[in-house]
């Protein structure tokens, strides 16, 4: 079982920036493909971002392509989600999510979090108006 421990969330205003870190323990970290995803109030879970390995490929969902960049140190078994440009409409709890399947094939599937089987905390991101 992987634990992941998720830090960096807090209040930013439209435009602002903010990068999540996610730490992973219990695994090779290596062996992981590693994901973002988010809640938020009264909506759904989403797929973020997600990232192999190698740190290539990377997928995005389409709401924060151009604007967020997900990747990855692996001597730190660390992954991390810089978020530029941010917008209300990015409020939500972020999640970071470890799992190992074939990334490019369940990306062109979708429902990308069946995929992730071990999930951290969360870490709450509010972006004022």
């Amino acid at each position: 079982q992987v634990q992941l421990v998720e830090s960096g969330g807090g209040t930013e205003q439209t435009g602002g920036s903010l990068r999540l870190s996610c730490v992973a323990s219990g695994r090779s970290f290596t062996s992981l493909i590693m994901g973002w995803f988010r809640q938020a109030p009264g909506k759904e879970r989403e797929f973020v971002a997600a990232i192999s390995w190698s740190g290539e490929p990377t997928y995005y969902a389409d709401s924060v392509k151009g604007r967020f960049t997900i990747s990855r140190d692996n001597a730190k078994d660390t992954v991390y989600l810089a978020m530029n440009s941010l917008k209300p409409e990015d409020t939500a709890v972020y999640y970071c999510a470890s799992g190992r399947f074939d990334l490019p094939a369940a990306y062109a599937v979708g429902y990308m979090a069946q995929h992730f089987d071990s999930w951290g905390q969360g870490t709450r991101v509010t972006v004022s108006a």
